[in-house]
């Protein structure tokens, strides 16, 4: 579904992408995970178009996606940190959203139901709390029923029901063949949720594994003990 073809960025003198290549396949749940700084936002960015890679293509069903931006249509996006008009209300928002997809008719209002936003829509958005923040982020990102999320720490900030809800709805967002991209450090949180590991260690790809095989391989049950186990070995 998505494909990254020999990827490179630099800032500077900083190289953040070297040679990246790697296919993301539709129906899966993948953690990106690594170090701060490791590259995983710019790969990010740059599949979302908010990052011109220096060399390489980057393809999303088979379009590259330097051709146009209508396929960001088909991504859903929930930010680590959401920034919105703090004189806006949550309704005026969602309302916002709304209007800048045309008014596209298919809606999956699941999420904004299960936090009832409803019942917070004439709050304005800089009043709210972190985690409420946080609902508005992830009931917008699958707001119109994309084919790609990619949520960054979606957890973040979210009290334990909130956090259930959205990992309840991520599960059931990937068995209708979805790709979900996944960044997160709350490695404890990703057992139940995510089918492939994809790790990243200073601007390459260390190694994209599935859950099964990582495990194999490291002889943990977990993915968090199977991570600390690949960084005391060292492994390329």
């Amino acid at each position: 579904m998505i494909k990254f073809d020999h990827v490179a960025k630099r800032f500077g003198r900083l190289h953040v992408l070297h040679d990246v290549s790697i296919e993301l396949p539709e129906g899966e749940c993948i953690a990106l995970i690594g170090h701060n700084g490791c590259g995983k936002t710019t790969l990010i960015k740059s599949l979302l178009g908010m990052v011109l890679p220096d060399a390489g293509q980057i393809m999303f069903q088979n379009q590259d996606v330097k051709q146009g931006f209508q396929y960001r249509q088909n991504i859903g996006y929930m930010p680590q940190i959401g920034h919105y008009p703090e004189n806006m209300t949550i309704g005026q928002v969602m309302d916002m959203v709304k209007n800048l997809r045309n008014g596209q008719s298919k809606t999956d209002m699941e999420l904004a139901e299960a936090y009832q936003l409803d019942k917070l829509k004439d709050k304005p958005m800089g009043t709210l709390s972190g985690g409420t923040t946080q609902k508005v982020s992830a009931a917008l990102a699958f707001l119109f029923d994309p084919k790609v999320l990619i949520l960054d720490e979606p957890t973040a900030g979210l009290d334990p029901l909130a956090s259930e809800i959205l990992k309840e709805k991520i599960l059931k967002e990937r068995s209708k063949g979805k790709l979900i991209l996944i960044t997160s450090h709350l490695l404890s949180e990703l057992d139940d949720m995510v089918s492939r590991i994809l790790f990243m260690k200073e601007g390459r790809i260390a190694f994209f594994l599935s859950v099964e095989e990582l495990k194999a391989k490291a002889g943990e049950n977990s993915i968090s003990k199977c991570i600390i186990h690949y960084l005391k070995m060292g492994h390329e």
